[in-house]
């Protein structure tokens, strides 16, 4: 599988450019809004300078593109009058990868603009320069030390590549019939999955820490699991179901197996203790706090969760499924997955979990 070419089909490792996404991660953001409030005033107070640079990692280009943004700035501006501070110049920095509809963010902005500057007065609007950087932020994206903050939500559970090491050396998968780890999956799958975590992870930091000013902070928010299980009822469930659903249609004719044992999604949870353990490893932050959450089950008229939780899934996995397996199969794929996701949560409740990570740059 050509996985370097799906992530450009798929347009970014956290595209959440469809309202399935959009409202999970405006759900989210909402639950853990005054833990990046607190950050960004407590980084803007303790700084000298008049003017913040901001970066949003795997912005996509739906509706919450900017309403992080907006919210970091009329925070900023509130705590700017009241401590009577000069005009804020404000750095922003929106980045995905390349096949990002960059335009159709730039065409919210004279809207943008004019929000800011409601109730203001021409001298107490803040200066806002808005700025497009596609790349992989698995790598470098900006000057050494150009940047005070950056946030990320639902991107960094997104690996920048299917583990190599989940084939052998005659390309065949060791992980036939499932798309993830799963109960019938070795320990080498999940010992691949880790490792290309950590590189991954490692990595971001590391550019990131170039990145930033001395103190910087940054707040990452992605999926994860609860403890060192990975075959919790959570989001790993979740892709079982889906390696599930594709086996019914294996065995229905609908779907080649061996197109099923060659896929495999650029997806890790990663537990508490494996990401403070790479954070420590690779040194260049501290930790100011790493907290759990669940999302409450999203509630739609006329729609089961199971139906909500395939479209999401859709949203996300729809042009890789279909560059992999053919656009035939979605509509039935997804169909089948709701059923099973709906029979499973009558039997248990499945319980996805997020963190929520907020680092400070320590050297």
């Amino acid at each position: 599988m050509d996985v370097e070419k799906v992530f450009h089909m798929t347009g970014g490792f956290g595209d959440t450019s469809y309202a399935a996404n959009s409202s999970l991660q405006k759900k989210a953001f909402d639950m853990v809004k005054h833990i990046t409030i607190n950050t960004i005033l407590d980084l803007y107070i303790t700084t000298s300078t008049q003017g913040l640079a901001v970066a949003d990692l795997g912005c996509s280009s739906g509706p919450n593109t900017l309403s992080v943004i907006r919210e970091i700035i009329n925070a900023v501006e509130g705590m700017r009058r009241r401590i009577l501070r000069p005009r804020t110049e404000f750095r922003v920095f929106l980045n995905d990868l390349p096949t990002n509809d960059f335009n159709s963010v730039f065409m919210t902005l004279p809207d943008f603009y004019k929000e800011l500057k409601n109730g203001t007065s021409d001298d107490g609007t803040p200066f806002v320069f808005i700025s497009g950087v596609p790349g992989s932020f698995y790598g470098r994206l900006f000057p050494r030390s150009s940047l005070h903050f950056i946030h990320s939500s639902y991107s960094l559970h997104w690996l920048s590549r299917v583990p190599p090491t989940l084939y052998d050396e005659k390309g065949q998968s060791k992980n036939k019939g499932q798309i993830y780890i799963s109960k019938a999956s070795p320990p080498s799958v999940s010992d691949a999955y880790l490792m290309q975590f950590r590189e991954d992870l490692s990595l971001f930091l590391k550019s990131r820490s170039e990145e930033l000013m001395p103190g910087g902070r940054m707040v990452l928010v992605f999926l994860g699991r609860r403890g060192q299980d990975h075959l919790e009822r959570g989001n790993a469930f979740l892709w079982e179901l889906l390696a599930r659903s594709l086996a019914v249609m294996v065995a229905q004719g609908e779907v080649e197996e061996e197109k099923l044992d060659s896929y495999d999604v650029h997806f890790y949870a990663a537990s508490k203790d494996e990401i403070e353990d790479e954070v420590r490893r690779e040194g260049s932050f501290a930790i100011d706090c790493l907290q759990m959450f669940e999302i409450e089950r999203e509630v739609k008229h006329g729609m089961s969760y199971g139906q909500i939780v395939a479209t999401t899934v859709r949203a996300i996995q729809e042009s890789m499924i279909c560059h992999h397996f053919g656009e035939g199969i979605v509509d039935r794929l997804f169909e089948i997955y709701g059923r099973m996701v709906d029979d499973e949560m009558a039997k248990e409740e499945i319980k996805p979990i997020t963190f929520i990570a907020v680092l400070r740059k320590s050297i």
